[in-house]
């Protein structure tokens, strides 16, 4: 009975933590790294204010008020002086882990991609963006004409992209979604977003890959679910794009 008492007890935990994960939000990359940027730069305001506010107080207290005038360092006890020494470097550290931690936190929400993501191959050459999707439709974007459909993604759904060049390194950059990752021959890398508006953004090379570099950029569209499955089918038909 104890047993099978046990083996319920477990089975019910272990559906608890799967519908739990089931339910669980998909987390937002670019929304993570605008909160550890934004604590950064608190962190450094706080710490710039801090010895700004001592280094002005110590140089008008401090300051000779007479021709020839030498001052004498206060006489601290052994105590006072480790307490000067231990206490600010434990404060500084400790302040450093949190950010490291929570640093390492958005680095593994940028390298889990989720289970449901539409994916998409991305492949670099100097100096075009391809796109081709799981039912094998291509896309590109011409930045001299203008013309093309670039990437097209749905949106509210994560989008993971398998990326590889042809010839040298490149770096595809989002910089509306926080995202950037590095293509190179031989080697199938990757990176997830999740746009979570209607609208047109870009994407860029952000790897140095010869003279027309900066032409290196393409439309991203984001549409919602359904333009994106009848746009895909048109594709197929060729037809029409986005």
């Amino acid at each position: 009975m104890k047993r099978v008492v046990s083996v319920m007890a477990m089975l019910g935990l272990g559906l608890t933590a799967l519908l739990a994960h089931a339910a669980a939000p998909v987390p937002d990359p670019a929304a993570s790294w605008n909160h550890l940027w934004r604590d950064v730069l608190i962190d450094l305001f706080i710490i710039g204010a801090v010895f700004l506010s001592a280094g002005l107080y110590w140089v008008f207290k401090y300051r000779a008020t007479r021709e020839g005038q030498v001052g004498e360092g206060p006489q601290l006890t052994k105590l006072a002086a480790i307490g000067f020494a231990v206490i600010p470097a434990f404060l500084f550290m400790a302040d450093d882990f949190y950010l490291a931690a929570k640093g390492w936190t958005v680095w593994n929400e940028y390298r889990n991609v989720p289970r449901n993501a539409v994916e998409v191959k991305v492949t670099g050459s100097m100096w075009t963006w391809s796109f081709e999707y799981e039912n094998g439709v291509t896309t590109i974007f011409d930045p001299d004409s203008k013309t093309g459909d670039g990437l097209v993604v749905p949106v509210g759904k994560p989008v993971v992209l398998r990326m590889n060049s042809v010839d040298v390194v490149h770096s595809f950059f989002l910089p509306e979604h926080r995202v950037k990752e590095d293509l190179m021959p031989g080697r199938v890398t990757y990176l997830w977003f999740q746009p979570k508006a209607v609208g047109e953004t870009i994407a860029t090379c952000a790897e140095y890959c010869g003279n027309r570099h900066s032409f290196m950029w393409t439309k991203v569209k984001a549409v919602p679910q359904a333009e994106f499955d009848q746009w895909l089918a048109n594709m197929k038909q060729g037809g029409k794009g986005a």
